[in-house]
């Protein structure tokens, strides 16, 4: 596995190294192309992208080099770099892999990692696919690692060469699938067959094996780069198509090219892509004259000679054979000797010393923008551009020979494998010098140039609003470099030259109608040419155009200026007549469809309402019968309308519901319902029970059942009451035990009246012990057991505590019927009647206020209190 292998440690060096894999730069132009063939630009072009993505100043990555704001990045692992290689090539694969309109944030090397992961399976990338990039990309690193270095006469070989770091040779086999061996010997000699099928092993020098090393890490980068193009246009490639059906002109291909480029230090990468865009531009204008050449012969308008600069001198200047630029950089990488970058740049300042486009130090020695021996500055279409000639040589000879390619076609890995077919050639056969770089990008330049003049082009111009990738922010300077060295202003000169504009008859009616009598708002002439003519004629501009079988041509910007000035006047007089119009229109269909609205809900209210009412009168037609009078029935959910008239139907039917109850009852109980109501309405839901399934006999004590001994005296006693009093119905009496402030517990008897409460002994007589006015009572307090213990309060007086025993049956609940008489009393007289239902009540008494509770005893015979100093506790027996 490639990521067993060691870290890798890249150390930074003087000069610059050959090798330089970056993340391409936003494209400034794209061009797409509709072709018959089933090949693709994408396809056609991969040498030209590959070397752009290895020419790219803006990062470098390789051996011996370093960011700019770091020297040396220290040991990382092999993920890492592979990350880092492979991050160019992730955006070509993301662009098909991602979803539309979703964003990867590319902000650390495991999430690159992750991301370039699943784009590839995504894609359509196999797991033994991935596996053999990530061990081609680790081996790249781990070649540009190695070094030479000369061995002593004395060691095991003598006056030869070594490799400084051995192991590197190991993970570079390991990596690559192939013996150490045959690695170690190919990057230490080379192979040359004779004439006569001899084979001679030569070995390196120190720079030879540098320059062999560097040759076939590019070359393998390259041809990884290319596999990857090939494998997504493989994939991208529909399946089925069929030329007689489909038709033959549909596919499409897409071109992404760059700008020129212009650093402080521009290199061999620059000149070539700047070569590559004066190639591009020749073509541009010679497309565009053609089209424009075409359309007025297709519209029936004498062709015109159209002048413009022409940069065939640049190009040539570039390519010529034996005298260009190219040419004399070939010369000098094959030519045996210490030739330099020096001497190849005096020779072109000999060859081109007159040239008009081409200039150095040495020509113009005024001009301290260049140095001696260093610079040439070539005047491109778009502008001058200085080149460095320093590492021109090195970065333009490419040392790849023919046992690397050998080397790697025997390899058992399968992808890299197919990577090298030309390793399959006999060694034994004679080889020519590989082409340099700068041979192999003229050769795809001629190569891409010819695919697109025989397609039908368009392209799309791009151009950044800033550098710092923020909306809403438009930098014109940048914006201007771009246009300068985009060659749009030759586009533009180029269109201008003839006629600057041209529409059909029937668009340019469709604008500027309106600015016409006779055309405005539908002409009624022969056709729209005629039209047409009629307008020009009006505003005089007739001088100034061409008239095509189906478009008018205008020559000057000019006209369309005044045409449009007079189009603006006119415009908000149109639109406010537009707008009156359509707003009339808008308002009536509203109106109409508010009143169909509103007759829809008045028809549909009514609907809701007589089914309501129906169904009200189907479900209560039997609300009549005994003895439920429809209790059991379930009122329909009424309509919105209706809910308050439902909610007064309801109560309407409660009372009804009630008086048929009501009516059936005896007067004599009426007293008794009264009070269970009153009791229910204090203590339902509060209290466990208060005896309501019961029949209440109030008066207690007269009842020869609970008072069988004193039932006599206790009506003597009353007697003397009313006509002392003048009470006229007693409305409660029962045996009580008291506990008073002294706490003193006593058995005392407790008579309600409809004028007082009274407090009797019934030991004496029941003789009269306090009389409590019952106006004066303002509430009791009762609990929420099964316990008879209540507390009256009363305004001016002590409370009063009792407890309601000696009732037959035995502990009989009788709270309720207390509670219920004095409530239906105090409702009667108009007047509140508190009552509380608390498990721990307070009291006062003579200003001690003092809290009561109830304990259950299952060993307590009879109630009784218990007292202490602050609290009493009423013993309730629980049995």
């Amino acid at each position: 596995m490639c990521c067993s292998s060691p870290p890798v440690c890249w150390k930074p060096l003087a000069t610059p190294a050959p090798i330089a894999i970056t993340t391409p730069a936003a494209s400034a132009s794209t061009w797409i192309s509709t072709s018959t063939s089933r090949g693709t630009l994408l396809e056609d072009t991969s040498t030209a992208i590959c070397w752009r993505s290895l020419g790219s100043s803006s990062s470098t990555w390789g051996r011996g080099t370093s960011t700019p704001s770091t020297s040396c990045l220290g040991a990382v692992t092999t993920k890492h770099y592979k990350d880092c290689i492979w991050r160019e090539i992730l955006l070509c694969i993301t662009s098909h892999a991602r979803e539309p309109g979703s964003t990867w944030a590319l902000d650390s090397d495991e999430k690159n990692h992750q991301a370039v992961t699943e784009a590839m399976r995504v894609i359509g990338f196999s797991p033994e696919e991935v596996e053999s990039i990530h061990r081609i990309l680790a081996a790249i690193l781990h070649l540009g690692n190695i070094e030479f270095v000369e061995t002593e006469e004395d060691g095991p070989q003598k006056g030869g060469l070594a490799v400084a770091e051995e192991a590197l040779v190991g993970y570079v086999a390991e990596l690559t699938a192939t013996p150490r061996d045959l690695v170690l010997r190919t990057l230490l000699a080379r192979t040359v067959a004779s004439g006569g099928r001899e084979l001679i092993e030569k070995g390196h020098t120190v720079a030879e094996a540098s320059y062999a090393r560097d040759a076939c890490a590019k070359a393998v980068y390259q041809r990884l780069f290319e596999w990857v193009v090939d494998r997504i246009n493989g994939i991208m490639e529909p399946r089925g198509r069929d030329p007689r059906r489909d038709g033959k002109d549909t596919v499409i291909g897409v071109l992404d090219i760059y700008g020129f480029e212009v650093f402080p230090v521009n290199s061999f990468e620059q000149f070539c892509i700047n070569y590559c865009n004066e190639k591009l531009q020749q073509l541009f204008i010679q497309l565009i004259l053609k089209q424009e050449q075409e359309e007025y012969e297709r519209e029936g308008i004498a062709w015109q000679s159209v002048e413009y600069f022409n940069n065939a001198t640049i190009v040539e200047l570039v390519e010529r054979p034996h005298r260009g630029i190219l040419a004399v950089l070939d010369e000098a990488c094959s030519t045996a000797g210490p030739i330099t970058d020096r001497i190849f740049l005096q020779t072109l300042d000999t060859h081109h010393r007159h040239h008009p486009h081409y200039s150095s130090r040495q020509l113009c020695p005024t001009d301290k923008t260049m140095e001696f021996g260093r610079d040439f500055r070539i005047k491109h279409y778009a502008g001058d551009v200085t080149y460095s000639v320093e590492g021109f040589i090195d970065k333009n000879r490419d040392s790849l020979f023919q046992d690397f390619k050998r080397l790697l076609y025997n390899s058992t890995d399968p992808t890299l494998r197919a990577m090298w077919p030309d390793g399959q050639q006999d060694i034994t056969e004679v080889t020519k010098r590989p082409l340099t770089a700068g041979t192999l990008f003229k050769n795809s330049m001629v190569a891409l140039v010819e695919n697109l003049a025989s397609k039908e082009p368009f392209y799309v111009r791009c151009i950044k609003p800033n550098e710092d990738k923020v909306a809403g922010r438009f930098d014109e300077a940048h914006c201007r470099h771009q246009v300068s060295y985009l060659g749009l202003l030759e586009n533009v000169r180029v269109r201008r030259a003839g006629f600057a504009s041209r529409q059909p008859y029937p668009r340019f009616l469709l604008r500027y109608k309106m600015t016409c009598e006779y055309t405005w708002p539908n002409h009624l002439l022969g056709s729209d040419r005629e039209a047409v003519s009629a307008l020009l004629e009006q505003h005089g501009l007739q001088g100034d155009v061409a008239f095509g079988h189906s478009k008018l041509f205008v020559r000057s910007p000019r006209t369309l200026v005044t045409l449009e000035q007079s189009r603006a006047r006119l415009i908000p007089v149109i639109v406010l007549l537009l707008q009156k119009a359509w707003r009339g229109t808008l308002a009536r269909w509203r109106c109409r469809r508010l009143r169909a609205i509103y007759t829809i809900m008045r028809w549909f209210r009514r609907h809701k309402v007589r089914a309501h009412l129906t169904d009200l009168q189907r479900r209560f037609q039997a609300a009549r019968q005994p003895p439920l009078y429809g209790r059991d029935l379930v009122w329909p959910r009424p309509p919105a309308v209706l809910q308050p008239f439902q909610d007064t139907c309801h109560a309407l039917f409660s009372r009804w519901r009630a008086r048929q109850l009501v009516k059936n009852i005896p007067p004599s109980d009426m007293t008794q319902i009264k009070a269970k109501v009153a009791a229910m309405g204090a203590l339902q839901g509060l209290r466990q029970d208060w005896g309501c399934q019961r029949a209440w006999a109030r008066d207690y004590l007269s009842s020869g059942t609970d008072n069988p001994t004193a039932s006599h005296l206790f009506a003597e006693q009353l007697k003397a009451l009313r006509e002392k009093d003048g009470f006229g119905t007693v409305l409660f009496s029962s045996h009580v035990r008291k506990v008073n402030r002294f706490r003193k517990r006593r058995d005392r008897a407790l008579l309600l009246t409809d004028r007082h409460l009274y407090k009797l002994e019934p030991g004496r007589q029941y003789r009269v012990m306090r009389a409590v006015p019952l106006d004066a009572v303002t509430g009791l307090s009762v609990t929420s057991g099964r316990d008879q213990l209540v507390v009256l309060h009363a305004r001016g007086y002590d409370d009063l505590v009792v407890c309601l025993h000696r009732s037959q049956p035995p502990l009989d609940n009788r709270v309720g019927e207390l509670v219920g008489m004095l409530a239906a009393h105090c409702q009667g007289e108009g007047r509140a009647l508190e009552v509380r239902v608390s498990d721990c009540i307070p009291l006062s008494q003579r200003g001690a206020r003092r809290l009561i509770s109830v304990e259950p005893r299952p060993e307590q015979p009879e109630p009784d209190f218990r007292c202490n100093r602050s609290a009493f506790t009423l013993l309730w027996p629980s049995h």
